[in-house]
């Protein structure tokens, strides 16, 4: 069964995530972020909702961010935006910097079949300091960034240890052999799973590393009462794996890298 669009463009319009320690400027017609230091994108603007004319907003943001320091903002112009935001961001010497698939699928009628992968793959979620630090390696190593403080490993863990019994979700690593070589994340708010930061080391991939990750979410989220499961992927590395395993396509989200000199 497919998931109704609206319900799709509602979820996703309701996913913003903020880490703790970001600081924030948020009016009702957006969101910006300064990330911490470790992360690869340090100024986002991960939510958009103009109220008035768009390019307004805009250059109100862009204002703001120079406040907040940095280069440039990468700013998403998200799938119930009107095309008019990324003409906007174009005109303000916008640069494409990545495009993401938005996928759905229902879970009322159970679980898919994801695939097959290798056996020697181990799946453990995060509730520990180890186990954080390996899943932040691994998006360390495939997404960018630099490795995050002990303090943040720990603050995953505690989370992790707290979240996952509750039906919140929780990160998740994948092991070949005994090394960290996929990472990837759930967060359930409500009936939606929302599957976050899928990655894979290129050295692993082919194996069906993706799969497990995959299939273990899908798990947990149906079993914590989850009815959609929502994904925003990378169209040429995730997106055909999640497609083969049911996910339908509702549109896509792209972010533009702003210069703010």
């Amino acid at each position: 069964m497919s998931v109704p669009a609206e319900a799709v463009a509602a979820a996703s319009r309701e996913w913003v995530w903020v880490p703790e320690t970001a600081v924030t400027v948020e009016t009702s017609e957006y969101l910006l972020a300064r990330m911490p230091d470790w992360f690869d994108v340090r100024l986002e603007l991960l939510r958009l909702d103009p109220e008035r004319p768009v390019g307004d907003v805009v250059d109100e943001v862009i204002a703001r961010a120079r406040d907040l320091g940095g280069p440039e903002v990468n700013c998403w112009a998200k799938l119930h935006n009107d095309p008019s935001v990324d003409a906007v961001l174009l005109a303000r010497g916008g640069v494409l910097d990545e495009t993401l698939e938005v996928l759905a699928l229902d879970l009322t009628d159970g679980l898919p079949e994801v695939g097959p992968w290798d056996q020697r793959i181990d799946v453990r979620w995060v509730t520990d300091a180890a186990t954080a630090r390996d899943h932040h390696e691994v998006g360390m190593v495939v997404f960018g960034g630099d490795m995050a403080p002990d303090d943040e490993l720990e603050r995953a863990a505690a989370d992790g240890r707290r979240q996952l019994p509750a039906g919140e979700g929780g990160a998740v690593v994948a092991y070949l052999d005994g090394v960290p070589v996929g990472a990837g994340g759930i967060a359930q708010p409500g009936d939606v799973a929302r599957l976050w930061g899928g990655s894979v080391r290129e050295e692993a991939r082919g194996l069906g590393v993706y799969r497990a990750l995959l299939d273990a979410r899908l798990r947990y989220g149906r079993d914590h009462g989850a009815t959609m499961a929502l994904v925003k992927g990378r169209i040429q590395t995730s997106g055909p794996i999640l497609r083969r395993a049911g996910f339908e396509r509702y549109g896509e989200e792209r972010s533009y890298l702003v210069p703010l000199v």
